[in-house]
């Protein structure tokens, strides 16, 4: 059984170290000619990369074995039960929990932390994209339910983000669009996308292709306009504060 765990386990060592040479071949060939970095750091930057390297086969390798059949599983068996409306609900907390978990939101919050000089607080940013993103998985969810076509989510909320953008802080507008990419991260797209689907194979009528997909969409949309709504409000904090 433990050795069924790492079947397969070379191939993601494989496509991990393909992802990271590039990167480890421009660092070396910027450190040879323009960085000069003293070597006490670039021991520090190649201990870095060897266990980035490990963590990424061993969080990757632990998607493929567990992470994804559970989703599935799990969606199968929400989309099988008589009151199968409880995915909404169901999608809104999970889609709130993961974002908390999520690597990818916590370098952006951090990165703009550290950018402002703490001016956009941390907790505030990561509580905002877990609002917008649980809001985004319930969507989805009730979009399967329904059987609704994703265009009427995501050509009107293009809309709305890009209108909003006029009226939001500048300093988050570039955050806004960025966040929506961070918050399809890994944890998301394999756990919450894979229930997606699951639930869309066991409700009758729908097409785990047309209906189940769609997902990262609406996740990628969500945190823009509810980062791009934060903006607006700090906006109208800074013109109270400057009448």
């Amino acid at each position: 059984m433990i050795a069924g765990l790492f079947e397969g386990m070379h191939l993601t060592m494989i496509d991990v170290a393909y992802a990271l040479t590039p990167l480890i071949i421009a660092f070396l060939g910027l450190q040879v000619f323009m960085l000069k970095l003293p070597k006490r750091q670039v021991i520090k930057i190649i201990k870095g990369v060897i266990m980035t390297y490990f963590g990424l086969v061993l969080f990757l390798h632990g998607v493929h074995v567990g992470f994804m059949p559970a989703g599935d599983s799990l969606g199968m068996a929400l989309g099988d039960l008589d009151y199968n409306w409880i995915l909404v609900p169901i999608g809104f907390i999970l889609g709130f929990a993961v974002i908390l978990a999520e690597p990818t939101v916590m370098v952006l919050i951090d990165q703009v932390e550290e950018a402002s000089s703490g001016h956009i607080n941390r907790k505030i940013m990561l509580y905002t994209l877990c609002f917008g993103v649980a809001v985004a998985v319930a969507l989805a969810m009730l979009r399967v339910l329904l059987g609704i076509s994703i265009w009427y989510f995501v050509v009107p909320g293009y809309v709305i983000a890009l209108v909003l953008s006029k009226f939001s802080s500048p300093d988050f507008v570039a955050i806004a669009f960025d966040s929506g990419a961070a918050a399809t991260g890994p944890m998301t797209v394999t756990f919450i996308l894979a229930m997606t689907v699951g639930v869309a194979k066991q409700i009758p009528g729908r097409n785990p292709l047309m209906d189940g997909f769609g997902l990262v969409a609406l996740v990628a949309l969500a945190p823009t306009l509810a980062i791009l709504i934060l903006g607006f409000i700090y906006k109208r904090k800074e013109e109270k504060m400057n009448e």
